[in-house]
């Protein structure tokens, strides 16, 4: 075994004679408000992630392909956004990844938006706003703390871990249902294999869709102006996460099929620290 590397300030620094080829170096872990902004509103992401529906009838068309897959049906909800983005990994590789996500990662904007898990599970996921949930006793010592309410919270319907018996797709979900703030509806996490008629290349293709009304009335969700600001805010900051979770997943898979392997299981996946491998050449 080579020499092993080190790190210090969140950055690897490997081991004289050992060079790292990995595709994240340079992606920057967020520090605080101002570097969220930087990098997940301002920032342009090298690859668009959006999918648009130019027509009423190619809506239609997701809506029936949501539907079968995810068997739950968006037709109710004034908002359907998807993202897509391709990944040079194994399916399964990038759906454990995900599963590690902690969002306190260089994948998520932690400062804006404060998300974790409720108990350290997946199932319920709460999600606060400059990750304030906790405001009076902040303010002033002494003062009565309350918890403030989310933005919203996410709750399991279906986890899918492994394929169907007949899926094509080789596909894996993360279902949840979306409450307790302004979007009420679903949210999933959707990886497959690619489909090779709509000219997918790379070996997994992850999805971020959610359906959902503005505080649950269809007709606010209708407003012009209410959905040309969160399109703005929200497709940004989901093509941001989208192109980081590509080149954190590539950078991971290629560091362990180029001998590398990852550090302790307490630097979790995401976090800067995990960009620390060591050769076992």
């Amino acid at each position: 075994m080579k020499e092993q590397g080190t790190w210090a300030a969140n950055r690897y620094t490997p081991a004289i004679g050992v060079t790292l080829n990995i595709p994240w170096e340079g992606l920057a872990r967020s520090e605080g408000l101002l570097s969220d902004i930087q990098y997940f509103l301002l920032h342009k992401p090298a690859v668009p992630t959006l999918i648009n529906f130019a027509t009423a009838a190619e809506r239609e068309r997701y809506s029936k392909r949501i539907t079968q897959r995810l068997d739950i049906d968006v037709k109710q909800y004034r908002i359907l956004n998807i993202h897509q983005i391709g990944i040079n990994a194994p399916v399964q590789f990038v759906y454990d990844d995900l599963q590690k996500w902690n969002f306190d990662s260089i994948c998520w904007p932690t400062y804006i938006a404060t998300a974790g898990p409720v108990d350290d599970r997946l199932e319920h996921i709460e999600l606060f706003l400059f990750g304030k949930n906790k405001y009076l006793g902040r303010l002033k010592q002494g003062w009565p703390e309350f918890n403030c309410i989310p933005l919203f919270k996410l709750d399991a319907i279906k986890f899918r871990h492994s394929p169907e018996p007949a899926d094509v797709d080789n596909a894996r979900y993360l279902l949840y249902r979306c409450s307790g703030g302004y979007p009420i509806g679903i949210f999933a996490i959707y990886v497959r294999s690619p489909i090779w008629e709509e000219e997918e290349t790379e070996s997994a293709q992850l999805f971020f869709t959610v359906g959902f009304n503005f505080y649950g009335n269809k007709d606010w969700s209708g407003f012009h102006i209410i959905n040309k600001v969160w399109e703005k805010i929200h497709n940004r900051v989901t093509a941001n996460v989208l192109n980081r979770i590509k080149q954190y997943c590539e950078g991971h898979f290629q560091a362990i099929t180029d001998g590398y392997y990852p550090p302790p299981a307490d630097h979790p996946v995401g976090d800067a620290r995990h960009t620390t491998y060591n050769n076992r050449t």
